[in-house]
Formats: structure tokens, C-alpha cells, sequence
């Protein structure tokens, strides 16, 4: 399907849950948020008959984040159901990678196709901080488990400042090339502000060639990660609120007041 743009959007990336189990500083503050209640997060059949709605109209690659999409229970299961979906080409998900070593070959299994992983720094007590107690070890076993369980390309996301000659960055470019892995370096952006700027490595940040829509874990359908734009599954219908979506794309993000990356997945 194109937008208004005649930019073809054939992505939608899925926010499972809003909780995660890190505090990133640039994410979540110190102190908490306020989570959604159970009953307002979508359910595994509602998030699949979403997938299976807009497949038709031209969904063909499917990403999971959150928050953290592992800590949703029985994860696995989604990522099967997903699966099972015809037309979906693409399953990926975004993991700050702590539970990978346990879910990485279930998942495999389950259909998932390839995983991003978040990484900023390879030094462990400069994670522990950024993280606020985040055990770096845990990170390195689950990038080794995702490519042992055939999850490919594996690739690592690494928010920096302003440029990836940084000394963090530069450390993590190097750990990736002794690894094998993909490194993709992205500015840390603020939604509020209406700051972000191409992926040095990827394609987000480019809003000429964006392919995508959004959608939180409440069922809310976005048609970008910076803006206020809105369309709810549950009230509209899950077409209706894709078309409004599709059909309220902007050119050009510009400022989000509503969400929070916890909670729209970044």
C-alpha cells in the first residue's frame, strides 16, 4: 500500500508491552512510570488477527518490541501465531538482549527470523550505570545464543550522542566486527523535542524512504514515531484505523507528546 507520499509501507512494528526490565536513563526514569493495566494491553488473538487484517493490504514484515518484548509471557506463543499468518515474509525483534539466552532457539523455532539487540557500550560497569544495574554478561551470552539458534542477521543497536567515532561506539563497532555482527549507531533522539536523524548502518531516521506503521500495545495504530496521530484498533476497527493511519502519514515527523520509546518501541 502507499501513502499519501507514494511511499510503499509494507512494515508495521509491534509494541507487545510496556514493561521493561532495565532502566535505561534515556528511556525510563529512575523512578518508574505509570504502566498500562493488564486489561488494556492487547491479546496475543488480537495482535494476530491485526497481523492477519493487514497482510492484505501489504504488511509483509513484522518487528516486536516493547519496552522489553521478552519479558511478555509466553512470548513464544506470539511469535508462532504470527508465523502462521500467510503472507507474513518477515518476523524481527528489538531485545535489550537480557532474557536472549533463554528465548533465542525457542524462538528460532517459532518462526522468528532475525533479531536487534541493544548494546551502547561494551564496558560493564559503563552498562550497569546506563542501565541502572543492567548485567552485561547476560547481553553477550544472548547475542552468542541468537546466532547459535540460526537467527540472521544479528544486529546490535547503539544509541550515541551525536557520532559513532565516540569512544562507546567505537567499542562496540569493534566488538561487532570481531563477532560477525551488524552495528547500527542511532542519535539519541527525543520525541518531545522532535530531535532524531537517519540510522548510521539503517534506514530509520530516513522519513523520504520510511516504510512503516506502529502499533502500541494499547491497539493504538501510528503512522510515525513522531507524531501525535493516533488511531485506536479497538474502537475504529483494525482496517479503518490502518487506512486513517496510512492516510495521516506525515512527510516529515515532527514531535510526539503522547508516547514514550517504553511504550512505542523506539
Amino acid at each position: 500500500m502507499l501513502d499519501r507520499f507514494n511511499r510503499k509501507i509494507n512494515y508495521l512494528r509491534i509494541s507487545v508491552t510496556d514493561r521493561c526490565n532495565l532502566r535505561c536513563h534515556y528511556c525510563m526514569p529512575a523512578e518508574g512510570l505509570c504502566m498500562l493495566k493488564h486489561e488494556d494491553i492487547l491479546t496475543f488473538e488480537e495482535i494476530q488477527q491485526i497481523v492477519a487484517v493487514s497482510v492484505p493490504l501489504g504488511i509483509d514484515k513484522i518487528r516486536l518490541t516493547g519496552g522489553e518484548p521478552l519479558v511478555r509471557k509466553d512470548i513464544v506463543a506470539l511469535v508462532g501465531m504470527i508465523a502462521e499468518v500467510p503472507g507474513v515474509k518477515d518476523i524481527a525483534m528489538t531485545t535489550n538482549g537480557i532474557l536472549l539466552e533463554k528465548f533465542a532457539n525457542p524462538l528460532y523455532e517459532a518462526g522468528l527470523h532475525r533479531v536487534n539487540i541493544s548494546l551502547d557500550t561494551v564496558n560493564p560497569d559503563k552498562f550497569r550505570e546506563v542501565t541502572r544495574g543492567g548485567d552485561i554478561q547476560k547481553v553477550f551470552r544472548g547475542i552468542e545464543a541468537a546466532k547459535k539458534a540460526g537467527l540472521s542477521p544479528v544486529k546490535i543497536n547503539c544509541v550515541i550522542q551525536s557520532t559513532a567515532d565516540e569512544s562507546d561506539a567505537m567499542a562496540v563497532k569493534h566488538y561487532c566486527r570481531q563477532h560477525d555482527l551488524e552495528a547500527r549507531f542511532i542519535k539519541q533522539m527525543d520525541l518531545q523535542a522532535g530531535e532524531f536523524g537517519i540510522v548510521d548502518g539503517g534506514t530509520g531516521g530516513d522519513c523520504r524512504n520510511c516504510n512503516r506503521l506502529r502499533l502500541t500495545s494499547d491497539g493504538k495504530m501510528k503512522p510515525c514515531l513522531f507524531s501525535d496521530l493516533e488511531f485506536d484498533v479497538r474502537e475504529l476497527g483494525i482496517q479503518k484505523a490502518i487506512e486513517l493511519a496510512l492516510g495521516h502519514k506525515p512527510e516529515k515527523g515532527s514531535i510526539n507528546l503522547k508516547n514514550c520509546f517504553h511504550n512505542i518501541g523506539g
